[in-house]
């Protein structure tokens, strides 16, 4: 085999080996293209995940929720025109960077709520003008579930093409969804870290503070000048106490102690460690002429444990009656220390 022929076989082996193995180099990177675009739809689903927060869905330009009605609903982000036809939430809007420019009179006694002077007055609580309401042209109006005339003035304004947000505001989680749902609205994620993040954190370190052995009896009592009743661990205090571990004599009452029923045989035979009481309206004087009448006056109620031990206090009304918002940690804290003083200084 002459020279040039040899020299010829070890050219075309030399190229097929050269194209063997750079065959071989491409199917060793392939994965790692693979691997680049998995991880680009990892972040994708993780950047989806945290899009939805306390079961609201954040788009660019749109909010989504179910309301309390049980009703998808679907908002525009950075509403101009927003009428707030219940207090706590108006207080609950604005400060997670809302504004408005309709509203219902304050409450008495209420807490002013700074940055709504200027703002249309539309009717009272339990008595809204749609009328007004529909003058001020909102492109959104908020309104509470617990009120009928609030629910009877929503479906008006829905169908006159209205945007109506129907909430529902009785536990801290109920809380925390609001919060979440305006600071989407308004485009504030710094408000939400304040209001929402912070706020949950502070009261995770006093319930995580409190001691869960103790298991004392509570009785949650809420006076007007009309009546005196009870409330279980589903209202906003109720769940605060049940939170610090307290044992809330209405649970487990038949309906004896409740809303609408005050029996002081229960009361007696349950002998709470400690009583609450929640007061509600603006004439302090006819309310606590009240409690005299209801219950201070019974004999057997000195003798019960909390009255004995100086455990019979009624609760400021500015955190315990209305809701204390971005006062959570403050409300928490101020029952903490009652109850566990050798704990919360």
């Amino acid at each position: 085999m002459n020279k040039q022929r040899i020299l010829g076989i070890i050219l075309i082996l030399a190229l097929t080996l050269s194209l063997v193995v750079a065959c071989g180099n491409e199917d060793v990177e392939e994965p790692a293209t693979n691997t680049d675009e998995s991880r680009e739809n990892d972040d994708k689903v993780e950047e989806n995940e945290a899009e939805e927060q306390y079961g609201v869905t954040i788009d660019e330009n749109t909010v989504s929720f179910t309301d309390a009605r049980e009703k998808e609903i679907v908002l525009e982000k950075n509403p101009e025109r927003v009428v707030v036809i219940y207090n706590s939430l108006l207080d609950v809007w604005m400060e997670n960077g809302g504004d408005i420019v309709g509203r219902i009179e304050e409450s008495e006694g209420q807490e002013p709520i700074e940055g709504i002077e200027d703002a249309e007055i539309v009717g009272k609580l339990g008595s809204i003008s749609v009328e007004k309401v529909l003058a001020l042209q909102p492109d959104l109006v908020i309104s509470m579930a617990a009120q009928p005339s609030q629910l009877e003035a929503a479906e008006s304004l829905e169908n006159n093409d209205i945007p109506v947000l129907v909430a529902e505001y009785n536990t801290k989680e109920d809380y925390f969804k609001l919060g979440r749902l305006f600071t989407a609205l308004n485009d504030r994620e710094d408000l939400y870290e304040k209001n929402v993040i912070d706020i949950s954190k502070g009261i995770e370190d006093i319930v995580e503070k409190a001691p869960k052995d103790k298991e004392e009896k509570v009785l949650l009592m809420v006076a007007s000048t009309k009546s005196i009743t009870a409330r279980g661990s589903e209202t906003t205090v109720g769940e605060m106490l049940d939170d610090l571990h307290m044992i809330n004599i209405a649970d487990d009452s038949d309906d004896t102690l409740s809303s609408k029923n005050f029996s002081m045989e229960k009361i007696i035979e349950e002998d709470p460690d400690y009583i609450f009481v929640q007061t509600t309206g603006s004439d302090m004087d006819k309310v606590m002429e009240r409690l005299k009448e209801d219950v201070e006056s019974n004999p057997a109620w000195s003798e019960l444990s909390a009255v004995k031990n100086d455990k019979y206090i009624i609760l400021p009304k500015d955190l315990y009656w209305y809701k204390p918002n971005d006062r959570f940690v403050e409300a928490y804290e101020g029952l903490a220390e009652i109850i566990y003083p050798e704990v919360f200084e």
